[in-house]
């Protein structure tokens, strides 16, 4: 027995399920504390279900605490950023292109050192280790409670990153530091954004972990749980002390995950359509294709794992102008119940269309008597044609491919697609984010440049699948369930020594006590 929990800024949604089988799933608004409305939906799962708490082997929940926080620069700690890179790097310091209200929460204090290292390991220069006592000292003066640590091409070699860490806890006992290596990728200024980001977060991640497990403690489940993170894996909540950042954009992740298993498709195009916007997405394998350009978090350049989503305009609440010809992308969202018409308010959504068509029974019908019938017809194409042209740009090649409709507002979609060789309507679908959630493996990853010279691909790239492993069963997988399941190799002409990148990720089963 599992529960699936997942915060949307609308809604918290809760799956209990026993294995594969969904025994109950139900949604309850988002409060302001977070941790009540949590207690709330656990509250009515379990009730609707009868299971006991003490039944309860495993939670996990997906949570936009941490995206919210940068977006709206709020309970952000103030960071001393650290940079390993002189007499390199100099021309673009730390936080240069960041948004400049941020950049004050943050409070500008950027330091450079030399430092650092080239692609195949050799050092640009030797680490300033008085420097860095010097830096120390800065930041007890000023009272900073995290920094971030960057060197130029530490997923190589992370010994500089590692040293200088060592010499600031000495020197700064209670001090909480990032580096750059075990959150980024290869990229160097989206690797020390991300890095500077989570050194930011860590004590708003204390008090999250800390009231997810208040939650639980208030309903007796003494069960572990675990955070979803956005490349569809889970994390134990050490690690999300650690990383906040990571659980950046679970939301999607986990709906398309959702839909993946309640579909049972691994390959395959899928609507996630809520009250305002839908997110489309490519499942490859099981998990969300992931992004291949840097994603932007609050203003923000990051090269985080995202999944490579496609947002429209296009949900329950989105507005309907011009006798069904426009729909959205601006929306009524969670106002639909006292503006919509078919719950007695005076604007036209889609929800609306739907109702007046006969394929659903939401509101009062008789509210919607007098829409015509031409614009219903109309509005019910234009619905169908944003969709499928979302599905079409988000698709690899022209060979049609099932799509999956998930999310409370996948009532809009009534038809078949044409660029969708079917179409599937799961059961549970409005709470496909939730049971994401609960289905979650556990993952790990690595993404680094390798020099080929003096050895071979495949020693090289067993090393590369064994460090994978070995983070994914770090994170809380279960030994010998772990599976290597996306490999991706980039040779780099342009530098010397045959170098070429090489990205591993693996995942495992969740090692449940």
């Amino acid at each position: 027995m599992r529960i699936g929990i997942d915060v949307g800024g609308t809604n918290t949604d809760a799956a209990l399920m026993d294995g594969p089988l969904v025994l109950g799933a139900c949604k309850s608004p988002t409060t302001s504390d977070v941790s009540s409305g949590i207690v709330t939906v656990l509250k009515k799962v379990l009730a609707m279900t009868g299971i006991e708490a003490s039944a309860i082997r495993a939670v996990m929940i997906g949570t936009t605490h941490f995206t919210n926080a940068v977006v709206e620069r709020k309970r952000l700690l103030e960071v001393a950023a650290v940079r390993l890179g002189l007499p390199a790097t100099k021309a673009l310091p730390p936080m240069t292109d960041w948004p400049r209200d941020l950049v004050d929460t943050l409070g500008r204090h950027t330091f450079m050192v030399h430092g650092g290292n080239e692609f195949d390991g050799r050092q640009i220069a030797p680490l300033d280790e008085a420097e860095i006592v010097r830096i120390a000292g800065e930041i007890r003066k000023r009272g900073l409670r995290a920094a971030s640590i960057t060197s130029v091409f530490s997923p190589v070699t992370p010994d500089m990153e590692l040293r200088a860490a060592e010499i600031l806890r000495d020197l700064v006992p209670d001090l909480s530091v990032s580096l750059s290596h075990e959150i980024g990728r290869v990229g160097f200024l989206e690797r020390e954004n991300a890095s500077i980001m989570n050194a930011s977060l860590v004590d708003l991640s204390r008090k999250v972990v800390s009231s997810f497990r208040g939650a639980l403690k208030e309903l007796f489940i003494d069960a572990p749980f675990y955070i979803s993170q956005n490349d569809g894996t889970l994390m134990v909540p050490d690690y999300v002390e650690r990383y906040p950042v990571l659980t950046f954009a679970s939301g999607p992740t986990n709906s398309m995950r959702g839909a993946a298993t309640l579909a049972g498709e691994k390959d395959a195009m899928v609507i996630d359509i809520g009250g305002t916007t839908s997110d489309v997405g490519m499942l490859m394998n099981g998990f969300p294709r992931e992004s291949a350009v840097a994603v932007d978090i609050g203003g923000v350049r990051t090269n985080f794992r995202m999944p490579d989503v496609l947002a429209i305009g296009l949900g329950g609440g989105s507005i309907v102008r011009d006798d069904g010809e426009r729909i959205g992308p601006d929306s009524v969202g969670y106002e639909i119940t006292s503006r919509g018409l078919v719950f007695g308010g005076d604007t036209m959504t889609a929800t609306d269309i739907v109702v007046a068509a006969g394929l659903e029974e939401i509101g009062d019908r008789s509210r919607v008597a007098h829409i015509p019938a031409k614009t219903i017809e109309t509005a019910l194409n234009t619905i169908h044609r944003i969709a499928d042209s979302a599905v079409d740009r988000m698709k690899t090649s022209a060979d049609p491919l099932p799509v999956i409709l998930v999310g409370g507002g996948s009532v809009l979609i009534s038809r078949d697609l044409p660029s969708a060789s079917r179409v599937i309507r799961p059961d549970n679908a409005p709470v496909a984010n939730a049971i994401g959630a609960a289905i979650a493996q556990v993952g790990g990853e690595i993404d680094r440049i390798f020099s080929l010279e003096g050895t071979s691909r495949d020693i090289v790239l067993g090393g590369a699948k064994q460090e994978a492993c070995e983070r994914a069963l770090k994170a809380g997988a279960q030994a010998g369930t772990i599976k290597i399941i996306d490999i991706e190799e980039v040779p780099l002409a342009y530098l010397p020594g045959s170098a070429t990148r090489i990205r591993v990720k693996a995942v495992g089963d969740l090692a449940v006590k």
